[in-house]
């Protein structure tokens, strides 16, 4: 199953996006403990009922270990399942051969990356900071 989550925002300063990817950062990581938690109840055989009702008030340690229970160790799930990925536009340089005058040529183009191991914590918003060109996150 594919799952492809998209916002369009405005939003006033810069400082302002690095706290909304920072806050979706963190809200991707409890949304998956939680689906986590959940589809492993539902396989057990609990209904959707049972499974939303066993997992209200738990708290991350409380989840964790119902996992950890179920053989499950949430921290060895891959990063990308637990956060997300990044795509980003990079500069990259091509060679080629002038066509006119027959000599080598380098080209910078632009490509899109994909980021399957996005940091986490201060080191996201360091990065979503630099994606942006900010250099003090009070901009």
């Amino acid at each position: 199953m594919a799952c492809f989550d998209c916002r369009v925002s405005q939003l006033p300063t810069r400082g302002d996006v690095v706290d909304y990817f920072r806050w979706r950062n963190e809200d991707a990581h409890r949304n998956a403990l939680n689906a986590c938690c959940y589809w492993s109840l539902r396989k057990e055989g609990s209904s959707t009922q049972d499974a939303t009702k066993a997992l209200m008030n738990l708290s991350v340690a409380d989840k964790n270990e119902l996992l950890f229970q179920r053989g499950i160790n949430f921290n060895e799930i891959p990063s990308w399942q637990k956060r997300g990925i990044g795509v980003v536009w990079e500069d990259y340089e091509k060679h080629a051969v002038n066509r006119q005058s027959g000599q080598p040529v380098t080209a910078v183009r632009r490509r899109l990356r994909r980021i399957l191991d996005l940091p986490m914590r201060d080191e996201y918003s360091e990065f979503i900071t630099g994606l942006l060109g900010v250099r003090t996150s009070s901009e």
